[in-house]
């Protein structure tokens, strides 16, 4: 609210935020939107904005999406801002997705995945091309029934075939160098305690889990591209619905206060192996809230990126410095840090005009050197060089002479 020292600024502060309301709700004349219109049928923007506001609550996600008019940054804000207001009853445990109800589940590494592939919902095998029956109002579809048995809900994972035989690289917990303050044994808990690298895997996936979906995407395209020794495979990708379990002490026993749905995707990457490893597969992991494959897959990719230290890899490029990715991950700090240039800074910015007031009068009034200074003679004893020989002119030709014959 740096705009009230303005005179006249409350009042247009005031008609700012009234002008907002209006452009926002739009022509009265059409329905207004509700928030279960939003949370039904824009289900992957509210995912995304539970995703990186580190919240899941659907209802509010919706509520965030419409009060940002539509902005996801600005809705993932509200929602993290709302979460700090809510107190801490319990830690659940954690989440056991080998009980996912799967709703998706795929591989890209066996066809014949144990427990079998399901498509499921996706935009994978679609035209990119605008489908105008859509414009129209009151459209209904109908869910497809298939006649075979129904598969597994809970199908084993992919990598265990691999670990069965001892091929995929499984990484050991070392030394906390990031425990919580709260108590050393626990796992790091990134919403109390500030980042400071280097951090151990749990704070590097809690970073990236609520991380910017774009940033994450074009890190993890990087490695594609060669900016980090990666050639991943999609081990498993799945999304389903798990339970969040509690387990008090006062009752003693664990309990099941909800159920979410998660996107869970292992990659596979190449990995040659060193003096304490042999060569095998290494794995990247990412989970995220509701249904958002990309931002998964992009984080499990930046996972495997930033173990490069702890395989004795050469960390090289940007995606494998873990400082710099996880301190410009979060669209939360990078929006507020890159819009506050939109608030006042009139004294700042005339400290920087006196200074370059005074640097060009004290430049001006500093006489000019001669454009081309002469060379300097060649020493005597040597032949001059021949940068010096193709600065000094050359004598002018004289016009040749005439010469007459004698008189016979």
């Amino acid at each position: 609210m740096a705009y009230v020292a303005v005179k006249g600024g409350e009042q247009a502060i005031q008609n700012a935020e009234a002008l907002l309301a209006t452009r926002r709700r739009g022509d009265p004349a059409v329905p207004e939107l509700s928030l279960r219109q939003i949370q039904e049928q824009l289900q992957l923007a509210v995912n995304r904005v539970m995703a990186e506001g580190s919240l899941y609550d659907p209802d509010l996600a919706a509520l965030a999406i419409k009060q940002s008019w539509g902005d996801l940054v600005e809705a993932a804000f509200l929602l993290r801002a709302y979460r700090t207001t809510l107190p801490r009853l319990y830690y659940s445990q954690p989440l056991d997705t080998t009980q996912m109800q799967v709703q998706r589940r795929i591989s890209a590494i066996f066809k014949d995945a144990p427990g079998g592939q399901k498509l499921g919902p996706t935009f994978d095998y679609v035209h990119r091309l605008l489908d105008f029956k859509l414009a129209a109002e009151d459209n209904h579809y109908t869910a497809p029934c298939s006649a075979a048995p129904p598969a597994p809900t809970s199908p084993p994972r992919v990598l265990d075939t691999l670990a069965q035989e001892d091929l995929i690289h499984t990484a050991t917990p070392p030394a906390p160098v990031s425990a919580s303050p709260i108590a050393p044994e626990a796992p790091y808990d990134l919403t109390r305690q500030p980042l400071e690298t280097p951090v151990d895997r749990d704070a590097r996936l809690q970073n990236l889990a609520r991380a910017d979906e774009g940033f994450l995407l074009s890190m993890a395209y990087s490695t594609q591209r060669g900016y980090g020794h990666n050639h991943p495979f999609a081990g498993e990708i799945r999304m389903g619905a798990v339970e969040v379990v509690i387990s008090p002490e006062e009752l003693g026993f664990e309990v099941a206060i909800a159920e979410i749905t998660v996107t869970e995707v292992q990659m596979v990457n190449q990995f040659k192996g060193n003096k304490d490893i042999p060569p095998q597969f290494t794995q990247g992991y990412g989970l995220t809230f509701g249904y958002n494959e990309r931002k998964a897959m992009s984080m499990a990719l930046m996972d495997r990126a930033l173990q490069a230290n702890e395989l004795g890899e050469s960390a090289d490029h940007p995606a494998q410095d873990e400082e710099f990715v996880l301190y410009h991950s979060d669209n939360v700090e990078a929006q507020g840090f890159v819009q506050h240039l939109k608030l006042p800074h009139y004294i700042d910015f005339q400290a920087e005009l006196n200074l370059i007031r005074q640097l060009r009068r004290q430049s001006q009034a500093v006489p000019t050197a001669p454009a081309h200074p002469s060379p300097p003679p060649p020493t005597q004893g040597h032949p001059p060089t021949p940068s010096s020989m193709d600065s000094v002119p050359s004598p002018p030709r004289s016009a040749p002479t005439a010469v007459s014959e004698p008189p016979s």
